[in-house]
């Protein structure tokens, strides 16, 4: 259940070194479902055009489809747009591997004793990682969205000092756009990950199954998406300036 929260840590581990400079590029993220709407620059945009570009996955392993490239408007959703969102987040490929590496490192630092080790107890540790990233999908990036009129996806800066660009970040976790292009509560974070938590106690050891685990679960996974906010803010960046991508 912590799991997440363990790999986002690991991505700031490696993002922190590239956000130390005062003033960042522009810069926002792209949806793989909308890639067409994005792909054309505003007349008045001089910067290069390696600046802000996003990629389908970060670092190669991580979905990066709810996010929306620097000075980007997109069209509402539909409900089904956003039941496909969720769907491109769980099933993608790397998805897949993304969901290897947590699963062993869960293992690795016996997270679930009860769930063993050898190859048995890293699948027993794979599907439920997997089930808990889809299911988290599926509830942050649909189910509760559609509920409530919210745009799952995340809107990147872009412009500003590091920490004008990192306190947007983290805002976005309890503020979202809404369909209609105005501002609300992120339910769609908040609620839709205390679902998950809330549904991860049917699949996990009964030792693991109270209210206060489900609560630490929730808690974890809010602040897994605060990270990955953040990393999300900086990935045009990093890919620019470490890995040298356009």
């Amino acid at each position: 259940m912590h799991v997440r929260l363990q790999a986002a840590l690991f991505l700031v581990l490696i993002v922190s070194p590239t956000c130390g400079y005062p003033q960042a590029v522009s810069g926002k993220t792209s949806t793989r479902a909308y890639a067409t709407e994005q792909d054309a620059t505003p007349p008045d945009q001089t910067t290069d055009s390696s600046e802000g570009k996003q990629t389908k996955r970060m670092f190669g392993v991580v979905p990066n489809f709810a996010a929306v490239d620097a000075n980007t408007e997109l069209p509402p959703l539909t409900t089904k747009g956003k039941f496909t969102l969720a769907t491109q987040d769980s099933v993608d490929y790397s998805s897949f591997i993304w969901t290897g590496i947590i699963s062993g490192q869960s293992m690795a630092l016996k997270s679930y004793p009860e769930l063993h080790q050898g190859l048995a107890g890293y699948g027993r540790y794979y599907w439920r990682a997997f089930v808990d990233q889809a299911s988290g999908s599926y509830f942050t990036e649909a189910i509760v969205p559609s509920a409530t009129h919210e745009d799952p996806r995340y809107y990147t800066l872009g412009h500003g000092g590091f920490f004008r660009r990192t306190g947007y970040a983290l805002s976005r976790v309890v503020l979202t756009k809404t369909d209609s292009g105005g501002t609300s509560f992120n339910y769609s974070e908040i609620v839709g990950n205390g679902l998950e938590a809330g549904l991860s106690n049917l699949y996990y050891p009964p030792e693991e199954r109270s209210l206060h685990n489900t609560a630490v679960n929730w808690a974890s996974q809010i602040e897994a998406a605060t990270i990955n906010n953040v990393v999300r803010e900086f990935w045009p960046d990093i890919r620019r300036k470490v890995f040298r991508q356009k």
